[in-house]
């Protein structure tokens, strides 16, 4: 009980000051866009993704995280290189950890532009509303605190930047969230702070039948630790994905997923935690899907709509 009981509080406490105020995911590598704002519209269909996060089971008052997106393109088709293409999108994510819970809605616009046939850079932009609220219903202290007891939700605007380059074979992406740093009128520097990450990858074509996708994410809170994560998966007919990878201080992830027609995809992953929190924790579940309104030419692994 004791450790159930230091380790919440670490949790309430990174909630309500510096620490990392984004949730983070161990299947980013296919929900892109809602990384990314720079995405919306980027496929040449409608795109729809929902994942749910139970992260550290076992804990009482751990994350439970989810977000839905959906993104559609304005105008699909090139016309010549350098001319643009643009996609419109909306994403809306729920966070709670303890008494403390985040939601988010955004819209998102993203201007594409192809340098050549494989080159491509997309810019793009979430602007919105986030909503941050405590809820004391559970919350008990040894002597009567009013400031504790006291219900709080506030309304704040939300914005959040992407950049996107790839290539035939690998991608880099920047991302730049809460650049709005509004306070929370909660404690005396009590804010949303800014937040800043970086990710990339690189596809080997093994044949036409097995592709081998290495990815990494590096995030960067403003106060609190740097943390990576480093995956390595195969992509099997473009059908089977199978992955592992790592996150610093953190947990070892498992992920398996597959593909339906080419347009409808299911992935499981699991985090193994290998951080202090094992001895309370029984891991991490994650459970994502996505679908595409248009189905792909081919499954062949060179086809993958991550580099389209």
């Amino acid at each position: 009980m004791r450790i159930v009981f230091i380790t919440y509080f670490v949790f309430c406490l990174g909630a309500v000051s510096f620490a990392q105020q984004i949730p983070q995911y161990s299947q980013w590598l296919f929900h892109q866009f809602a990384m990314n704002p720079a995405h919306a519209g980027i496929k040449k269909c409608i795109d729809i993704h929902g994942v749910f996060r139970a992260q550290w089971v076992g804990i009482k008052g751990a994350p439970l995280s989810g977000f839905t997106t959906a993104s559609i393109p304005l105008n699909s088709k090139r016309k010549k290189f350098l001319s643009a293409r643009h996609g419109m999108g909306i994403k809306f994510e729920a966070d709670k950890i303890g008494q403390f819970n985040t939601n988010r809605f955004n819209l998102a616009y993203a201007g594409h532009f192809n340098f050549n046939k494989d080159n491509r850079l997309s810019l793009g932009l979430y602007a919105g509303i986030v909503q941050f609220g405590y809820n004391h219903s559970t919350s008990t202290t040894v002597t009567p605190d009013p400031a504790v007891m006291r219900e709080t939700s506030i309304i704040r605007p939300d914005a959040h930047f992407g950049a996107w380059w790839n290539g035939k074979n690998y991608y880099i992406g920047l991302m730049a969230n809460q650049l709005i740093p509004t306070k929370w009128n909660i404690g005396e520097d009590s804010r949303f702070r800014f937040h800043f990450a970086l990710n990339g990858g690189y596809r080997f074509i093994i044949n036409d039948n097995l592709g081998l996708i290495t990815s990494s994410m590096v995030r960067f809170p403003v106060i609190g630790p740097v943390n990576a994560d480093i995956n390595i998966n195969f992509d099997i007919q473009n059908i089977v994905n199978l992955g592992v990878g790592f996150r610093t201080q953190d947990a070892v992830i498992f992920m398996a997923g597959f593909k339906i027609n080419q347009q409808f995809s299911l992935n499981y992953s699991f985090d193994l935690t290998v951080s202090g929190l094992r001895k309370a924790s029984s891991g991490t579940h994650e459970i994502g899907i996505s679908f595409l309104t248009c189905k792909p030419e081919n499954r062949s692994t060179s086809r993958c709509p991550l580099f389209e």
